[in-house]
């Protein structure tokens, strides 16, 4: 195998790691955030989104 060849494997190799990395950070932040806002949501704190929730009253 070149050295170049060699150099364009690793390139790539490296690449698919730090890539195949941040997907799972990506997914093992996303869960933790849903298992925040279900704990959040049954302590009965409500997104400022929902409507019918226990808001201040403002519009």
């Amino acid at each position: 195998m070149s050295a170049h060849a060699l150099y364009v494997t690793a390139a790539y190799g490296i690449t698919a790691i730090v890539l195949a990395g941040l997907i799972g950070w990506i997914l093992l932040d996303q869960r933790a955030r849903k298992r925040e806002l279900a704990e959040l949501e049954a302590a009965g704190v409500r997104r400022r989104s929902d409507k019918g929730g226990s808001g201040t009253g403002k519009s």
